[in-house]
């Protein structure tokens, strides 16, 4: 994995409000109740994409 890969796979908290088109207070709601996978790295909070994809996932699980 290149250094390139693997920022690439780390989201920021507005990537994901894009990617889910949700709030901000609905994205760090999502990780206050570990629905939402997430990281801090020198106070800055990172999504993985891989996080996102299974939460995601996950929702369309529930409603089938």
């Amino acid at each position: 994995m290149t250094a390139a890969t693997a920022t690439a796979e780390l989201l920021t908290v507005p990537e994901v409000m894009a990617r889910l088109k949700v709030g901000r207070s609905k994205v760090y709601d999502l990780i206050r109740s570990r629905r939402l996978v997430s990281i801090k790295i020198d106070g800055a909070r990172r999504i993985p994409a891989a996080a996102v994809r299974d939460f995601v996932l996950g929702q369309i699980e529930e409603a089938a």
